[in-house]
Order: structure tokens, then C-alpha cells, then sequence
């Protein structure tokens, strides 16, 4: 049998609890997992809006949002381009948190979308973002009982 990498469970745990839009990116040199997902809205008033690069469109909307596993002592980010980050530790990642890890993106996604769809809709909003609710993460996480944990990937 063979023995899989916190790689493949995140990829079934995302596939079996999180219905949006996601691609995982494995960037091997920088011992790095980036789990990316896109948020899509109609913008029926045609509201123009400016995103973070400075470039302004009347179309609908698409929000592309990032998480990255990284290695603490190898990895080089900068923590600012990511929702969140997550340090994975020399054993791996439980598959308790795998899954915690994707409902809990879940949950951050729709709570997203939902902002997303009422700031299109408020005249006095002036900006956007998805927010990682890290307190409500590490009360969820305290209440895990974690068993089984998948090492890195190796390649």
C-alpha cells in the first residue's frame, strides 16, 4: 500500500467539503503547499471596481484567495499575499485537521461570498477582502482529537 502525503488527503478533503473553485499548488522548491480558490459574483449594476493591483472593470467579480502550508525553517513567503499560512510540522498534518481545515475554508468562503455580494450592493463600501477568522480556527482546532498524520510529500 502506499503511503500517502498530507498533499493527497487536503486534495480529498477539499474535493469531499469545499464546492468552490480551488487549485493546489505544490511548489516543491520552497517546500510549499498554496491552496487557492476563487469567489465569483454578478455585478448586475455594473458598479465599477478597482482591485488591489489598481485595475478597474464593470464586470463581474472574481476573488482569488490563497493559503499556503509551508515548511518554518525552509520556507521564504511573505505572509501579507496569503489569507492565512500554516507552518506544517516535522511529523506532518493530522487528517482530522486536513478536514477541519477544509470545512473551516468552507465556512470562510461563503462568509466571503456573502460580504463579497452585500459590498456590491452598499453605495458606502469602499473595499473587499475575505477574512480568516484565526480565533474561531484555533477553538475549532483545541477541540480535535488528532490521530493520524501525513508527512510532507516527497517527490
Amino acid at each position: 500500500m502506499a503511503k500517502f502525503g498530507f498533499l493527497d488527503i487536503l486534495q480529498e478533503e477539499l474535493e469531499k467539503n469545499f464546492n468552490y473553485d480551488f487549485e493546489i499548488n505544490w511548489d516543491k522548491r520552497n517546500f510549499a503547499v498554496e491552496v487557492s480558490f476563487l469567489l465569483e459574483a454578478e455585478n448586475p449594476s455594473r458598479l465599477t471596481v478597482t482591485d488591489a493591483d489598481g485595475v478597474s472593470s464593470d464586470d463581474n467579480i472574481v476573488v482569488e484567495d490563497v493559503v499556503i502550508f509551508y515548511n518554518p525553517v525552509k520556507s521564504k513567503f511573505d505572509a501579507e499575499d496569503y489569507l492565512t499560512a500554516f507552518p506544517y510540522p516535522p511529523k506532518g498534518l493530522s487528517a482530522e485537521f486536513l478536514s477541519y481545515f477544509a470545512q473551516f475554508l468552507q465556512e470562510t468562503a461563503d462568509a466571503g461570498l456573502d460580504d463579497l455580494m452585500d459590498f456590491l450592493t452598499d453605495d458606502e463600501a469602499e473595499e473587499f477582502a475575505v477574512k480568516w477568522d484565526a480565533d474561531s480556527f484555533q477553538v475549532g482546532l483545541s477541540a480535535l482529537t488528532e490521530t493520524e498524520f501525513f508527512k510532507y510529500p516527497r517527490y
